[in-house]
């Protein structure tokens, strides 16, 4: 209403019908209420006047009926402790507050007591007892340690509704001497202890297996009463060992598990806001390996409620002098409640009659009501469950037409929204209203308006052509009035393009790219959700123009990401997936079955593929008696196996296996390595590879090989049966020696340089390896006997020669020809007649060669150069040795020119000679 208005007072605030306090705190019982004129406050204490002048630890607030009383300042709480109502009062009448029943929240000690130690055997059951004191509310029930740390609870270990600590069996770990019991009390933030609990564990040489049994509830059957719209809780908690399974099911009907929940490792079953079909048989099945139990709890709702109202309660009425209206008190409950009517707080009953008021039942009938008349009445509605009290006034006025919404506000909309112009008015009695569109003297439902709401003209899908000046025009009896609006439509945001689904590898780099369109006159704003949620703040978090970048992209970052490009009149959305993706994890749950001989079938489990598909499993394989510890791969199988059979295993070999997942990120971690699995002995299946011999001196050769992996051995008594002999020997019989932990053997008095022919066989206790290869191998070389002839220098500028020789005979050579060596030196330069020391300098040529170019060198100089032939041992004798000089070649430049400036006319010029006259110096050119 208007402020000039006279409005009959109306509570807008109040404190909680149960409202608990802290007894340490200051009580604040809260009641507010507004009305014109400002109403005055009044209270009353479990049905008596309450004068919070008369009390110095209370007060009044001066802005409100809230009363403060003063506990902290030395108050005694509980005295202040009871049922409260708030009475708000002025010449339109009085309202009522509920009835406020005040209480202190209390968190009473543990009493105390002597607990024995709780002793159980190994493997049996046990119950840790809570009992913790009552409060109001209830406490907060948790098991700690005596430093504070919680307990950890699992299927096996957890805590019953209760609050008492539950084992389903009983291992050695459990014993220790600090089970705490600890309870919360939320109002007062006070944590009570029970004294620690010592719990003895009797180790037993035998723990026996045991099928479930209930430790609660216990038998077989049990029943449960739950109030229509309440929360019903089940609970089941078994003993066996192994530590039972707990599922649910509901007898005869379906589980409704969009409103349940599970709880507790399964042990406790919730049920939200329960109706009469919720009730029946609920069944608890615990289940281990050696058995199967079932409890049935038999729940029945009762349909039983405090009252609550049907329509929201009474509705206030403002009417015209003379007009009729009614009060209505739609309330509801189970038992139905009964009605009681106050008229200012008081019983109707006692304000006398009124030919103008009727009370029918749950309506109130007002009629011919003259002007400036105005109460307030309450309707209470009462059952053994409870009772609400509403409030409604009714207020008589004439009032000629007020217009309350702002005159010439401006409305901006977007093309295609819906536009709603408001003309707001007060008046008694109501008035008509008449609305003109821009620039046409036509009134509503023109053009596709509506004014369904007499008060507020609606334009849907608004277009350019719907700007302009909107005119309301209202009238009653007494007078009329008019208000103007402003309309300007603005073009809409549009994204132009949205973002894009994205994959990104964990730890990577993540963009979203998001483009919109707005109209130039607003300005845009571009803010981004996830699934549903505006983006936090976050270091990871880039945000650079209308992009989105997220780095160091983990698993929570995955799921839908929302661009809204806004504006303060629109705003348009788009949104794409990021999926993150990751290496597999490991495999698990590996198994070995079908042992063979040689072969065994390997099954896993994958773990997750992290949003990647797996390409490939690797199957590794690791052995303890040639290389411990060391893993190697064994084969490939593809994605979409996870059973294999291994059969080419090798004999005699001790393996464990494990089995990586790969992906296109990458390999994943390797699964748990599975049992030891031995293969049967066999004969070797190979020989050794790599079989060569030579010789270190010209009188030897060493047969070497490379050794056989262990597990290529595939017995015990491995080692190497080794056989040579003279391939000019035809076929002679074979030297053989059997060699054991070694690689090589050394044949001694073999003449120099001689072929033979070697073969290595491996071989153990079972048998021999296969016929080996036969290899060429050599004895040692010597030093070649013979050098090159007839070799010749040709000169061909002043740094480059050609040399030339006939090769030696190959039989000469007494090893293998590697090829020739030109060895050549410096003498002196031509124009100097001491020798200089120089270090000689070696080309290599191969052995098919019979020149050789030889570069670099100097001129105008006099060099010597040999040929030789070289083997493995050695060069062999150098040839006659030949002298030759190189041609003149061009200077190097002249070094430290220097200028002097005699005179203006001329200059002096000096140098240093070039650090290489390649030749005669004949003389110096200058130019300039």
């Amino acid at each position: 209403l208007p402020p000039a208005v006279k409005q009959p007072p109306a509570i807008t605030a109040q404190s909680p019908k149960n409202y608990i306090v802290d007894p340490r705190d200051n009580i604040e019982i809260k009641c507010e209420a507004k009305g014109n004129p400002p109403p005055s406050f009044h209270w009353t204490k479990d049905g008596v006047d309450f004068h919070p002048e008369a009390d110095e630890r209370v007060q009044m607030r001066g802005d409100s009926g809230t009363l403060v009383v003063d506990v902290v300042g030395g108050g005694r709480a509980e005295r202040y402790e009871g049922e409260y109502q708030c009475r708000a009062s002025n010449s339109g009448g009085t309202a009522l507050s509920d009835r406020i029943t005040v209480q202190l929240s209390r968190s009473p000690l543990w009493p105390k007591e002597v607990i024995d130690p709780v002793q159980v055997k190994e493997g049996s059951s046990a119950v840790l007892p809570c009992n913790p004191p009552p409060g109001i509310p209830l406490p907060v029930i948790f098991w700690m340690d005596h430093v504070l740390q919680r307990l950890s609870q699992d299927e096996r270990v957890s805590q019953g509704l209760n609050g008492d600590l539950y084992f389903s069996n009983v291992r050695a770990s459990d014993a220790r001497d600090d089970y705490i019991c600890y309870a919360r009390f939320v109002y007062t933030q006070t944590i009570q202890q029970k004294q620690p609990i010592k719990l003895t564990v009797q180790p037993g040489s035998r723990v026996d297996l045991y099928p479930p049994r209930f430790l609660s509830p216990v038998g077989a059957s049990s029943t449960k009463m739950v109030l229509k719209g309440d929360v019903l809780s089940l609970e089941c908690i078994a003993a066996g060992l192994p530590t039972p399974r707990i599922q649910w099911f509901k007898s005869g009907a379906e589980m409704p598990w969009e409103r349940a929940k599970l709880l507790n490792f399964n042990k406790t079953l919730i049920l939200a806001n329960v109706t009469e079909g919720d009730d029946g048989n609920y069944v608890c099945l615990a289940s281990n390996r050696l058995g199967v139990q079932r409890h049935t709890t038999t729940v029945a709702i009762e349909d039983t409620a405090a009252p609550y109202w049907l329509t929201g309660g009474p509705e206030s009425r403002v009417v015209q002098p003379g007009e009729q209206t009614t009060i209505m008190c739609r309330a509801t409950g189970n038992p139905k409640p009964s009605i009681r009517w106050l008229l200012n707080g008081g019983p109707i009953e006692e304000a006398g009659n009124d030919p103008n008021r009727k009370v029918d039942g749950d309506t109130i009938i007002l009629s011919n009501l003259p002007e400036g008349t105005s109460a307030v009445y309450q309707c209470e509605a009462t059952n053994k469950h409870g009772s609400i009290l509403g409030n409604a006034f009714v207020n008589v006025l004439a009032v000629p037409p007020r217009i309350l919404s702002p005159m010439n506000k401006v409305y901006s909309a977007v093309v295609n929204q819906t536009v709603h112009i408001e003309c707001k008015v007060f008046a008694s009695p109501q008035p008509t209203f008449m609305w003109y569109v821009p620039n046409t003297q036509t009134c509503i439902s023109i053009n596709g308006f509506d004014s369904a709401a007499s008060d507020t003209l609606v334009v849907p899908r608004v277009q350019k052509g719907d700007a302009g000046v909107y005119t309301c025009h209202v009238q009653n009896y007494l007078n009329k009035n008019q208000s103007l609006a402003r309309l300007l439509i603005k073009d809409p945001t549009r994204i132009v393009q949205p973002p894009s689904e994205l994959r990104a590898q964990r730890f990577g780099v993540a963009t979203f790219e998001c483009h919109a369109t707005h109209d130039p006159s607003l300005s845009l704003n571009i803010s981004w959700f996830h699934d549903g949620y505006p983006l936090p703040e976050s270091p990871r978090h880039e945000l650079e123009g209308s992009g989105l970048t997220i780095v160091n992209v983990t698993e929570e970052d995955v799921g839908h990401y929302k661009c809204r490009a806004s504006t303060e009149l629109d705003h348009a959305e788009a949104e794409a997936r990021l999926t993150v993706i990751d290496r597999p994890d490991s495999p698990m749950d590996l198994e070995l079955t079908n042992r063979q001989d040689l072969s065994v079938r390997l099954t896993w489990n994958p773990g997750s593929e992290n949003n990647d598909p797996i390409k490939e499993f690797v199957v590794e394989y690791e052995e303890d008696w040639f290389e411990p510890g060391v893993w190697h791969r064994l084969s490939s199988f593809p994605g979409s196996r996870n059973s294999v059979l291994l059969d080419s295993l090798s004999p005699y070999v001790s393996y464990r296996f494990r089995v990586v997942a790969v992906n296109s990120v990458g390999p994943s971690e390797p699964s748990l390595p599975t049992e030891r699995c031995l293969t049967v002995s066999a004969s070797p299946q190979i020989n050794p590879s790599g079989v060569k011999g030579e010789g270190t001196n010209p009188t030897n050769m060493i047969i070497s090989w490379t050794p056989m992996r262990g597990v290529d051995q595939n017995g015990p008594g491995f080692g190497y049966r080794v056989s040579w002999r003279l391939q000019s020997s035809g076929d002679a019989e074979w030297t053989t020696e059997t060699v054991l932990n070694r690689s090589h053997v050394v044949v001694s008095g073999t003449p120099t340089f001689s072929p033979y022919e070697i073969r290595v066989r491996a071989v153990n206790n079972i048998g021999l390896g296969p016929e080996p290869d036969v290899v060429i191998g050599y004895s040692g070389e010597d030093v070649p006997l013979e050098s090159p002839k007839n070799v010749r220098v040709e000169v061909l500028n002043s740094t480059i020669i050609k040399v030339t020789w006939e090769p030696v005979p190959l039989e000469s050579v007494r090893g293998h020809i590697l090829g020739y060596t030109v060895h050549y030196w410096h003498v002196r330069a031509l124009g100097d007649r001491r020798r200089r020391r120089s270090n000689r300098e070696v080309l290599e040529f191969q052995p098919v060669r019979t020149h050789g170019v030889v570069p670099g060198l100097r001129p105008y100089s006099l060099y010597q150069l040999e040929v030789c032939v070289f083997n493995r041992k050695s060069d062999g004798p150098a040839s006659t040795r030949q002298q030759f000089h190189t041609p003149e070649g061009v200077p190097s430049q002249p070094e430290n020119l220097r200028l002097y400036r005699p005179s203006q006319t001329s200059l002096k010029i000096d140098w240093d000679h070039p650090e290489l006259i390649n030749g005669r110096l004949t003389g110096y050119s200058i130019q300039y």
